[in-house]
């Protein structure tokens, strides 16, 4: 009579040292060394359901071999979530998307919403997910969880969230239509010459380079002034590096600038043209020049320009920061910015692995400051604000010649 007891303190004894597969092999060997009747003994002493008992005895019949390491062959096992459902991932990003936050100084993103939350809302829409699984996506998409920080740009406007949703629906409805949609700003002033840049580069050891003790401006090489224009749907960027000043007619001249480049090849049938921009500074929703200047822009190119700004306080969570200028900064770290030509080098010559593409250009042109708009002027500009906060969205139609 064969005692199931001994098979079941053998198994016991080797199931914790034994993988999958060593288990399957085990269990059948003891099953044909019994003989007849084997296969129900051993069913009954290890617990093991009847499919896994017989693979492993075709396991053994066959004789197949794996490679050293491998408990299954290539292919087996139970398939990836990303496989089994292709669409999780931007189903996720879109539920993250509205309210996503960057920072210009670092290629992370984050979002303000839990990783269960998530996880409920995509069972909602029919995704076996658990909140683990949430977060490895949220961590294989470039997100990650970040404390709040205390800034010095104003107090949160009441309809901020508001104002994201409508953006995140005005780009979504342009890309559907395949109608270019852009995000604009400029990026921080920087010194040129042999001044101290912050970050490291590889360099022999012992040998850093030297540079300047003092930051004081070097009147003969001046400053630099990179204004760019990210093309939300085509991961590709435009910066412009002006010599004088930030001013609303260096931002649209940047823009026309990138049109001519860039936009007119990528959207040849483009009626329209969405603009993202912050609410302050030489694109601020405030600005009389930066209205003027866009109706020439519109004038010029027929576009009809629809411009959406970010409310006031959230200039670092516009998408150029986190998606060209925390690259441009990461390419050109640790190396001194020491003419016009090495920035323009360093910003067109910057990539990621996600396919971002840069061209920049030098614009030595003057652009005076405090230049003042009539209201003569303004009356011509053919101005319509939108039904949801008019002074943050609104449109510029071309004017008929």
């Amino acid at each position: 009579m064969i005692d199931e007891g001994i098979i079941h303190k053998k198994y016991l004894s080797l199931k914790g040292a034994l993988h999958e597969r060593g288990r399957r092999l085990w269990a059948a060997a003891e099953a044909r060394a019994l003989g007849r009747g084997g296969v129900a003994v051993v069913l009954r002493a290890t617990g093991l359901s009847p499919t896994t008992l017989n693979r492993g005895l075709h396991d053994l019949e066959s004789g197949e071999t794996l490679e050293e390491g491998r408990i299954r062959r290539p292919g087996a096992g139970r398939k990836s979530v990303k496989i089994l459902e292709p669409e999780l991932d931007q189903a996720l990003e879109k539920l993250v998307e509205p309210v996503t936050r960057g920072d210009p100084c670092s290629p992370l993103r984050w979002t303000c919403k839990s990783t269960r939350r998530l996880a409920v809302e995509l069972r909602r829409q029919g995704y076996f997910v658990s909140h683990t699984l949430v977060a490895q996506l949220l961590h294989a998409a470039g997100y990650s969880l970040q404390a709040n920080r205390k800034n010095r740009e104003g107090t949160s406007h009441p309809d901020r969230n508001a104002q994201f949703e409508y953006i995140n629906e005005e780009v979504t409805r342009h890309m559907r239509r395949h109608q270019p949609a852009i995000s604009v700003d400029a990026k921080k002033k920087e010194l040129v010459g042999d001044f101290k840049n912050a970050g490291k580069t590889w360099r022999p050891k012992g040998r850093p380079e030297e540079v300047r003790v003092h930051d004081f401006i070097d009147k003969k090489l001046g400053k630099a002034i990179p204004y760019g224009v990210y093309d939300l749907a085509r991961n590709a960027g435009w910066v412009s590096v002006g010599v004088t000043h930030d001013t609303a007619s260096f931002a649209t001249a940047t823009i026309r600038r990138w049109w001519r480049r860039m936009g007119t090849k990528a959207y040849p049938h483009a009626r329209s043209l969405l603009i993202t921009a912050d609410s302050g500074g030489s694109n601020g929703n405030r600005l009389r020049l930066w209205k003027w200047e866009l109706q020439r822009l519109a004038d010029d190119t027929g576009l009809t320009l629809r411009v959406c700004h970010l409310p006031p306080g959230t200039s670092k969570w516009n998408k150029i920061e986190h998606r060209l200028f925390s690259f441009i900064s990461q390419n050109w770290r640790g190396i001194p910015l020491l003419t016009h030509a090495t920035i323009v080098n360093l910003i067109g010559s910057t990539r990621t692995r996600s396919g971002l593409k840069v061209r920049c250009e030098l614009d030595p042109r003057d652009y005076p400051p405090k230049i003042k708009v009539t209201d003569q002027q303004m009356k011509t500009i053919r101005f319509t604000p939108a039904p949801f906060h008019g002074d943050w969205n609104y449109t510029i139609q071309p004017r008929r010649k």
